[in-house]
């Protein structure tokens, strides 16, 4: 669906002097500011562990197909590394970046100023990188700081299925240009 509307052209593949017709794939369509930033256009979702895009937009569209629509409103370009990973994915992810997972990633502490407490218990906001030597360092371990990012990939929006159709017609109107 997603390629659909894409323009096509003839490309010599293999430099023989035989087209073939295919997909302009680096046509590219941004949201708009206003309509990426507009929260009554969307509801907050928290991504629960092994759900893909296509199951996401199935049980919020009723149909995988706009799994799309999800990447492109959260400005998810990599479906795999952008998207939280499953549990399994996620330990071989970390056994395959850090020789050892638990490990020192970095030391942080509490801000002095600003804000002092996150706004949930997943905002680390008000945390700030330090080196091991400042007074009340804590170190957080290298899993301990890809599950945060972890989390907060988790944290997508979902656009109001009553603007779905709209939308999608305003983005087959971009392509086809």
């Amino acid at each position: 669906m997603y390629f659909r509307n894409f323009p096509k052209g003839l490309y010599d593949i293999k430099g023989n002097g035989v087209n073939k017709l295919v997909t302009d794939l680096m046509t590219r369509v941004k949201l708009r500011e206003k309509v990426k930033n507009e929260i009554s256009l969307y509801d907050s979702y928290d991504v629960p562990n092994g759900e893909t895009p296509e199951i996401t937009a199935f049980k919020h569209f009723g149909d995988a197909e706009f799994h799309w629509i999800i990447l492109l409103t959260n400005g998810i370009t990599d479906a795999y590394y952008d998207w939280p990973l499953d549990e399994l994915s996620f330990q071989k992810y970390l056994t395959d970046k850090y020789d050892n997972p638990d490990a020192t990633h970095h030391y942080e502490i509490t801000q002095s100023s600003g804000a002092q407490s996150g706004n949930g218990p997943d905002d680390y906001s008000h945390k700030i990188e330090v080196n091991s030597t400042v007074v009340g360092a804590q170190s957080i371990s290298n899993r301990e700081y890809e599950e945060r990012l972890q989390d907060k990939k988790r944290k997508i929006k979902l656009l109001d299925p009553a603007y779905l159709t709209a939308f999608v017609e305003e983005f087959e109107t971009l392509v086809n240009r």
